[in-house]
């Protein structure tokens, strides 16, 4: 807490203390005086609590806009205004109390004369209040400035003439004397004597000043709004809706309820119009007034409209038939008609207010009706923000999706406003990008809520991208065929033709020298014996690429050991395990298996420098998964992945797996995959694919 903050605890407790005094004081006095013979023109309520009330309404945030910001003027400003407020409503009882439930009690005059020369002092504070509001400086145009203060003069001018002006020259202008027991009181103290009609022409002047006086604040409002920032904007919007409530409050219900009622709704007024300087001068939560705002706007013409219906009802009713009969007529009317009228319209005003947040039913419809329009992942997430930014009524919402590929799709909706929050995103309990929104205020019913719009949307957008995939890898196992097709058909015809066409070639030529020169014969028969060898291994070459052998002779476990056997030395132990299971496996799963314990192997023998390698392969669940761990130096952090270990990736990626290299804690290099034994992405069709993806939550 600032030396500041420090000082100005003890005037701000002060404030609220004499406010409360007062405050209680006059509830009590008002209790006490019910009843007591006054006299209509004694020129004091009857009952002063609402004044107390509404002092009180303004000097506790005030007090607490003092001991956050001890030097504002708007601090000071309501504070001493409550002050004010509340002396003056206890001024009033006491008047009451003294002079007609106890004639004679002390303190009558003062009293009197405070509430009565005093009480026009109680709208300076309004005007003064919006003319600093809410930097706590008049306007910094000169012509402006020039023109608040004129308005505050305006407005202080009224209450100066009632200090001053005797109390013939008030009453005989107002038309109604006071009684004898409060001219007795003698309250002409500072009273100037003047002529009549010097008096008359001020106080004319002055009250028409004070009208004039509460325009000029509205036009500095709108000034200061014209040339404010979005943050100075906020502020003065949370005034205006002050201004909006105050209005719904306090002239629609003196039409339909007591003058009590009224004067509790004016304190309501004036404790709403200070919590709102409250809130815009600090910042706390400011932008919730975008929300605010136009709700209080829609209720309370919902309400206005409500109102005069009622009364409508009533009225023709009344008029029409007898009061008996008026009385069940609107009871009939209303129970048939206008109530369910009433809460049609009701919905209707909550659902302009709040979006169609209390219908998921028509959410989740109308997503699903704009998903089914979106062809593209973008698209679909564009149709996601729209919808949440429509159903919660979201100045802005930015839905961030990160793709399979690793690119992040961004879609925003809106303008960014104020505060906000992040929301996950989560697919197959996996998290794959979030949700932004411009609003901090989201109950547990809402986040559920978009919990499963974010989910439908994140399901739709995935499947149509492993669809596009689906179809991009479809295209590419085709060009990869007519690829391997053309690689056969050149070894075929480039190679293995000419080494064939000339080994019978060379046989012919045997056979004709076999009977005239048998050694040459031989001779030609030994380099074609040489040749056909060579065309063996050419053979045996294409077939162990299109598939080794060894998986069809001995199945992939002594495959592996084959390997094994290969590269094992007196520098390097190699350990093969497997379970029985290994026996049955789809053949594209053998040969990704194969290749990728020896593409591990080789990496070992090249790089670790290890001494010793354990394989292991076994099912768990509906895959199969392959460990290859050796001892060695292991990979560095500067080391970038090269085509070995790329391979690796690829080919786990090729069946809908995975492979991962690693470097324990303990050293050494650890190869594991992972291989779907069921069928996989790239033999399934995009309906089927699209069909699986949403169908998982």
């Amino acid at each position: 807490m600032t030396k500041a903050s420090r000082l100005s605890v003890v005037p701000a407790a002060l404030a609220v203390v004499l406010t409360v005094v007062f405050t209680v004081g006059t509830v009590l006095l008002d209790v006490r005086n019910a009843g007591a013979p006054m006299p209509p023109n004694a020129g004091i309520d009857a009952t002063s609590w609402p004044a107390a009330l509404s002092g009180l309404a303004q000097a506790v945030p005030g007090a607490l806009l003092l001991w956050r910001l001890p030097r504002h003027p708007v601090a000071w400003v309501l504070t001493l205004s409550g002050v004010h407020w509340a002396m003056n409503g206890f001024a009033g009882a006491w008047s009451v109390y003294a002079l007609y439930v106890s004639p004679g009690a002390v303190g009558a005059a003062p009293a009197y004369w405070f509430y009565a020369r005093f009480g026009a002092a109680l709208l300076v504070g309004l005007p003064l209040l919006i003319l600093l509001f809410p930097d706590g400086r008049l306007p910094a145009a000169k012509g402006w400035r020039r023109l608040s203060v004129a308005g505050l003069a305006l407005t202080g001018l009224l209450p100066l003439v009632w200090v001053f002006v005797p109390v013939s020259a008030l009453t005989r202008f107002e038309g109604s004397p006071l009684p004898p027991e409060v001219l007795r009181l003698g309250i002409d103290a500072f009273s100037v004597a003047l002529p009549y009609e010097v008096w008359a022409a001020l106080l004319r002047f002055a009250g028409v000043g004070a009208a004039v006086s509460l325009v000029v604040p509205f036009a500095v409002t709108v000034h200061r709004y014209r040339r404010a920032d979005a943050g100075r904007r906020a502020q003065i919007r949370w005034l205006t809706w002050a201004a909006l409530a105050d209005m719904f409050v306090l002239l629609v219900p003196p039409l339909i309820v007591p003058a009590q009622v009224s004067s509790l709704l004016l304190c309501i007024g004036i404790a709403l119009t200070s919590a709102a300087v409250l809130i815009a001068v600090t910042g706390y939560r400011l932008y919730d007034i975008d929300r605010l705002l136009p709700a209080t706007v829609l209720y309370g013409m919902f309400a206005a409209l409500v109102v005069a219906i009622d009364v409508a009802v009533f009225t023709v009713a009344g008029s029409v038939l007898g009061e008996r009969e008026s009385a069940l007529a609107a009871i009939a009317i209303v129970a048939v008609a206008y109530a369910p009228l009433r809460t049609w319209l009701w919905r209707a005003a909550r659902r302009l207010v709040r979006g169609a947040r209390d219908d998921p039913y028509a959410m989740v419809s109308t997503l699903a009706e704009r998903l089914e329009l979106a062809t593209e992942p973008g698209e679909q997430l564009a149709a996601l923000a729209h919808t949440v930014a429509e159903a919660f009524r979201l100045p802005y919402v930015r839905v961030e999706i990160e793709r399979p590929v690793g690119v992040r799709t961004v879609v925003e909706h809106g303008t960014p406003r104020g505060p906000h929050v992040s929301l996950p995103v989560a697919y197959r309990d996996e998290p794959v990008g979030r949700l932004v929104l411009c609003r901090a205020d989201l109950s547990e019913r809402d986040q559920h809520l978009l919990g499963d719009l974010v989910r439908q949307a994140a399901q739709a957008a995935r499947a149509s991208e492993l669809s596009a995939d689906l179809q991009r890898i479809r295209a590419q196992l085709v060009t990869a065929r007519e690829e391997e097709r053309r690689r056969l058909r050149r070894d075929l015809h480039d190679g293995l033709g000419p080494s064939l066409g000339a080994v019978a070639l060379r046989i012919e030529t045997a056979r004709n020298l076999a009977a005239t020169a048998p050694a040459e014969s031989d001779r030609i028969l030994e380099q074609t014996a040489a040749e056909v060898a060579a065309v063996l291994a050419d053979v045996r070459r294409l077939v162990h690429d299109l598939r080794p052998p060894a998986l069809d002779e001995l199945g992939v476990l002594r495959a592996v050991e084959q390997q094994a056997d290969r590269v094992r030395s007196g520098d390097l132990e190699v350990v093969v395990s497997g379970d029985e299971a290994l026996g049955s496996l789809p053949a594209a799963v053998e040969v990704a298996a194969y290749r990728i314990v020896s593409e591990a192997l080789a990496n070992v023998v090249r790089h670790a420098q290890a001494g010793r390698c354990t394989i292991a392969l076994g099912v768990r669940g509906r895959a199969l998964e392959i460990t290859v761990r050796d001892d060695g130096r292991g990979i560095g952090q500067d080391v970038e992945a090269g085509v070995g270990m790329l391979s690796l990736r690829e080919r786990a990626a090729e069946l809908g797996g995975d492979c991962q290299v690693t470097c324990p804690p303990d050293g050494g290099t650890l190869v594991r995959a992972r291989l779907p034994l069921e069928q996989t992405p790239l033999e399934q069709t995009p309906l089927e694919q699209a069909t699986e993806v949403a169908g998982v939550r």
